[in-house]
């Protein structure tokens, strides 16, 4: 045989013994080592249940559940089964079509592989669930899965509570290590999510093994890898529940807030935003159809206006501008001002409700009768006093008092996404004046609450506090315990037990303010607010707004020597403070501090209650029909935003992505809504 053919019939050997070691080699590393395929082989023949604990129940200061647990179902697929299942009776079952089928098949094996059971259709409705029940023996690869879900026996306090909803790959992201898996639900919103470490609980998980057709066949090794689910803990809050049904009830078909604080403690007693809905229209079966429907809704319902709005607080703001004059020793209690009924002396003119002299002949009349000429005055002192060597230095001064009761900063309550308001930066002046060198006159207003100063209602309520308690507080929150609470919670609940002096004004500067204050509620602006054996300090204010009707705002705290509620009232496009916030919260503060309100007066709570303020401008802005036109045609993740003016459009979806905010597209509402006052407009009287 030539040479060159032996070498060749060598080489072969050698390729041939080569590829026979390889695949020996990888057949012992398979079988001895290598643990892949068993695992997977494990999988295919052992089945996991998740077991979801129920999770904690979240009480009122009473000990009253204001939500509850409850069972439903979640319909689970796992795609690999399904081979032999009549999708055509399960789609009529559903109502829904082949290609809706195939797509829920798809979105489900990219979630959590073939293998893996994933929710298919979720919170089955009673009727829903009946039918599956007795049906599917026909559907190879679906199964029935129990799941604890939320009830509101008092129907109220959605924008506090929150909701729960499926986690996205975001949420998994951002918890990692922490056990959720796809198609596991969370906190969303509210106290919900703050405080989901807390609620969630521990899951439990059972294993089966089966056989070759899927069958269950038993325990996975007697049950020794099984773990039991335990429930989540319970929260006991601040919250009145039946206060806080009160205060709904009073704001129904308006647009404002309400917020009532303990001082003694800043314990929320109530937080009430309207619009706003049911919490149960956000658990069970409607949840989606619900959603997009109040996502659609111009209104607004899931923004909580008691940390979100932010307004001018007009005249609510002069009992502050009052202290720090006091506290500068600009003026005394005795201090007077000859006011005409306006205030000219900037070379504008700010109008008050009074004329004729006496009505601001000390700071007590002056805050009882809400002069504005008396307040542009004493601002304008602080801003210009001498010690400050110019009017920059001195407004930087003044913004430390604004900042150290409150305003302009977030407090930090235990409810995501609150706003801080606004105390301007200079800033904004040396822009808006070109240059540094502009003096008190150009902004005047602030001293009557106006110009850029934008509060939150909850900023309004804590203001009361502190002038209630002669400056401090406790940062205002909902939660006061947590059941079996533990060292991480006493760490993060450690800031709301902690005292906070804001300033050392002296008593004498904060009585004259309570006396003044006093006097709002007996020969003042706010009469009618006024409780037969009760000291109300009050301050009504009417706060401008440029595009529509004024804001009705009203801030109080009771009783005045032993404040045991604080509270902020603000109803939007309502014109006077006196007219309608000011009886809103006489009526919380009788229902708080007496257990009931004087039969007498109920029938004006009804009227309150019944009157209908919205404006015509979100009455009208589209029509249902269009909206659900929207809603059919269009999946929430699909809808475009457009900056335009026409109908809003919501543009995702809050349990695919929890971690974005709401967009819309009403401009010109925010634009007629809750909006700064320009500084250079000329500004309405205030009260």
């Amino acid at each position: 045989m030539p040479a060159n053919n032996q070498s060749r019939s060598r080489i072969i050997q050698v390729i041939f013994i080569a590829v026979f070691l390889v695949i020996i080699l990888q057949l012992l590393n398979l079988q001895l080592f290598s643990s892949k395929y068993r695992l997977q082989a494990e999988n295919n023949a052992r089945y996991r249940k998740v077991i979801y604990p129920d999770r904690g129940i979240i009480y009122d200061r009473n000990k009253k559940p204001i939500l509850e647990n409850t069972i439903m179902f979640d319909l689970m697929v796992t795609p690999s089964e399904i081979r032999h299942t009549d999708t055509m009776a399960l789609c009529r079952i559903l109502g829904i079509d082949s290609l809706e089928f195939r797509k829920r098949i798809i979105e489900a094996i990219f979630k959590n592989t073939r293998v893996r059971p994933s929710v298919f259709e979720p919170l089955l409705s009673p009727q829903l669930y009946a039918r599956l029940n007795e049906n599917i023996y026909k559907f190879p690869g679906f199964e029935l899965h129990e799941r604890p879900v939320r009830v509101y026996p008092y129907h109220c306090g959605a924008n506090i509570l929150g909701y729960v909803g499926e986690i996205d790959s975001n949420f998994l992201k951002r918890n990692q290590g922490r056990g959720y898996e796809m198609g596991d639900y969370a906190g969303l919103a509210g106290l919900e999510r703050t405080y989901e470490k807390v609620l969630m609980g521990q899951r439990g998980i059972n294993y089966f093994i089966r056989d070759n057709k899927s069958r269950i066949q038993g325990a996975y090794e007697g049950g020794a890898y099984d773990t039991v689910p335990f429930a989540g803990r319970a929260l006991y809050t601040s919250l009145d529940v039946e206060l806080q049904q009160l205060a709904e009830r009073l704001l129904g078909n308006k647009i404002g807030s309400v917020v009532a604080i303990n001082p003694k403690t800043g314990g929320i007693l109530a937080m009430a935003t309207s619009p706003s809905y049911d919490p149960n229209m956000m658990s069970g079966s409607e949840k989606r159809k619900n959603y997009g429907r109040l996502a659609l809704d111009t209104a607004r319902p899931f923004l909580n206006r008691a940390i979100k709005g932010q307004y001018p607080p007009g005249s609510t703001f002069k009992p502050m501008g009052g202290l720090v004059a006091l506290d500068e020793g600009l003026i005394t209690p005795s201090y007077g001002y000859g006011c005409p009924g306006a205030y000219t002396a900037c070379g504008i003119t700010i109008r008050c409700e009074h004329k004729g002299g006496g009505h601001a002949s000390n700071l007590r009349h002056a805050l009882a009768n809400s002069c504005n000429s008396y307040f542009s005055e004493i601002f304008r002192k602080a801003i210009d006093n001498p010690r400050y060597k110019n009017p920059r230095l001195g407004y930087l001064k003044w913004k430390e008092y604004m900042n150290s009761f409150g305003l302009g900063v977030k407090l930090g309550i235990d409810l995501p996404s609150e706003d801080a308001g606004n105390i301007p930066d200079t800033s904004k002046y040396n822009r808006d004046f070109g240059g540094p060198r502009w003096n008190s006159c150009n902004i005047v207003t602030l001293g009557i609450g106006q110009d850029r100063m934008l509060a939150t209602p909850l900023q309004m309520a804590n203001l009361m506090c502190v002038i209630g308690n002669k400056g401090w507080y406790y940062t205002p929150h909902v939660v006061d315990s947590v059941e079996r609470e533990t060292i991480e919670d006493t760490v993060y609940l450690g800031r709301y037990r902690k005292k906070h002096a804001v300033v050392h004004m002296s008593d004498t500067a904060f009585n004259a303010i309570h006396l003044a204050m006093l006097d709002v509620t007996l020969v003042g602006t706010a009469v009618a607010a006024k409780i037969p054996g009760i000291d109300i300090c009050a301050k009504t204010g009417t706060a401008q707004n440029p595009h529509g009707k004024n804001h009705s705002l009203f801030v109080a705290f009771a009783p005045m020597n032993d404040p045991k509620i604080a509270i902020a009232v603000v109803v939007e496009n309502a014109g006077y403070g006196a007219v309608w916030a000011a009886p809103i919260a006489s009526f919380l503060m009788e229902k708080y501090l007496k257990g009931s309100i004087d039969s007498a007066r109920l029938s004006e709570v009804d009227r309150i209650a019944k009157a209908d303020l919205i404006p015509d401008a979100i009455k009208n802005w589209y029509s249902r029909k269009e909206a659900q036109k929207h809603v059919r045609q269009m999946e929430p993740t699909q809808i475009e935003f457009k900056n335009t003016d026409e109908h809003p459009k919501l543009i995702f979806d809050p349990e695919a992505e929890p971690n974005r905010k709401p967009q819309r597209a009403d401009t010109e509402l925010n634009r007629q809504f809750m909006v700064p006052v320009d500084s250079r407009k000329k500004p309405k009287q205030q009260r």
